[in-house]
């Protein structure tokens, strides 16, 4: 977990709360439709736990803070600046929220969706 030392003592964020802040920011995105789950497996680990944020998955490695985002986009939008938004949305509102940097924000488009145009 990331933490910053204070002068009156630790503050410790949980991956859990950092994929929430993740999946906000990734709702605001033009283009995103929706997240979806890396397979199966966390797609039964996210509707069986509360901690868990759907297409949202964040790794601590060695003080490093690594997130990757699954998501579905709509079709027709320009999958690359998509996915280069999600990537600079979800830095900045993360590093914002913990005044520590990201090291790595992953985009994976799992899949694309077509709206009805009646």
């Amino acid at each position: 977990m990331p933490e910053q030392e204070h002068s009156l003592g630790r503050v410790e964020v949980s991956p859990a709360a950092i994929a929430s802040i993740a999946s906000e920011a990734v709702s605001s995105c033009y283009g995103v439709v929706g997240t979806a789950d890396k397979d199966l497996a966390t797609g039964i680990a996210t509707a069986i736990s509360s901690t868990r944020k759907r297409g949202i998955e964040v790794r601590i490695e060695e003080g490093r803070i690594i997130i990757n985002v699954y998501v579905i986009v709509e079709y027709g939008v320009r999958i690359v600046a998509v996915a280069r938004s999600v990537m600079n949305v979800v830095k900045f509102s993360v590093e914002r929220a913990l005044g520590i940097p990201v090291a790595e924000v992953n985009v994976h488009v799992e899949g694309l969706r077509v709206s009805d145009v009646d």
